[in-house]
């Protein structure tokens, strides 16, 4: 599909330049149904909604966790849901396409340029500008983060936008964000406090991950005796998967639920996460926390967590006794928590 779809947009994407712009019903598509790269879409929204404060945004996605992760942004118009497997609710997916077809838009954005259908979509979407996020050589030299899923096509965005005469944009780009309330962000900490009994400082990890990207028990083991006894002070808990599983065989204190949101207050209220690449790693960033990604197999510079001081690890050079001291660098520096 990605062969077949390459080059479609190539030619629409041309811009005339317009001293009058004005952009107020714009659709970002992204119709992929993973936590993880809904989450990375977070940023794209923020920078839409800081350029066009006015505007109101339709997300064509798939799956239903979308409006959840977006609750509480206040521009998004609609969710566009299409069905995870297509064949078995042809009449909704139909419906879906319809929709962005016979809608008028002023603005379409393809969040991500390896996306067949994304591509298909913002060809197929009713708006006289389209942004197919095609990669630019230029741009990708300019930039030494422009491979990461969540600011690359912030960077197309921005050259798109200065085609059409808008002035230059060389501001910082916006990290992963659910814009936890207070009412989550209070709920998060009483279960936390719930869970471990004292007002120490909290380390949480999550030792799930799909595929190649999950660690063993054995190192997740080893790991944790090496965090316990260099961390001493510090309550350490798990945050468990929703297959309510345990790489450390439910040996130290966990939270369990199924609620995106619910999770992120908890984690919230954490001063450090750690965990594979996987998209409750994403969430924990998204969340405000400092977080930690552990990477082994898959593309840090596509992946990695970013802001409020998060990195990533690449555990195949880095060992226990390395991840400790980052951990200390991390933890001495001053954390405010999100309000």
């Amino acid at each position: 599909m990605r062969n077949l779809t390459k080059n479609i947009g190539k030619s629409n994407a041309e811009t005339d330049h317009q001293k009058d712009l004005i952009i107020k019903k714009i659709l970002i598509s992204r119709p992929n149904h993973r936590l993880g790269n809904l989450l990375l879409l977070t940023p794209l929204v923020q920078e839409v909604i800081a350029t066009f404060p006015d505007s109101k945004i339709d997300l064509f996605v798939k799956g239903g966790i979308t409006p959840t992760i977006f609750k509480n942004y206040t521009n998004i118009d609609r969710t566009i849901q299409l069905p995870k497997k297509p064949f078995k609710n042809l009449f909704k997916y139909i419906k879906g396409w319809g929709i962005i077809k016979t809608k008028k838009y002023d603005l379409v954005i393809n969040a991500s340029y390896g996306s067949s259908s994304g591509r298909l979509s913002t060809l197929f979407a009713n708006s006289k500008y389209k942004m197919f996020g095609d990669v630019d050589e230029n741009i990708s030299l300019k930039y030494p983060d422009y491979q990461h899923n969540a600011k690359n096509s912030i960077y197309n965005l921005r050259e798109y936008l200065l085609q059409l005469g808008m002035p230059e944009n060389t501001g910082k780009i916006p990290s992963l964000d659910i814009k936890l309330d207070k009412t989550e962000l209070e709920d998060g900490r009483k279960k936390l406090a719930d869970l471990v009994k004292n007002d120490r400082k909290t380390i949480c990890l999550y030792t799930n991950a799909t595929g190649d990207k999950c660690y063993s028990e054995t190192w997740w083991m080893e790991f944790y005796k090496k965090l316990e006894q260099t961390f001493p002070d510090y309550n350490i808990i798990e945050l468990l998967p929703v297959e309510n599983i345990s790489r450390l065989n439910f040996t130290i204190p966990s939270f369990y639920s199924t609620d995106i949101r619910e999770m992120g207050g908890f984690i919230a209220n954490s001063v450090l996460f750690i965990a594979a690449d996987n998209g409750v790693m994403h969430l924990a960033s998204a969340s405000g926390t400092p977080t930690i990604g552990l990477f082994s197999v898959t593309n840090e510079d596509a992946y990695k967590p970013y802001g409020n001081k998060s990195f990533s690890i690449n555990t195949q050079n880095v060992d226990n006794e390395g991840i400790m001291s980052l951990i200390r660098e991390n933890l001495k520096q001053p954390y405010i928590l999100n309000n």
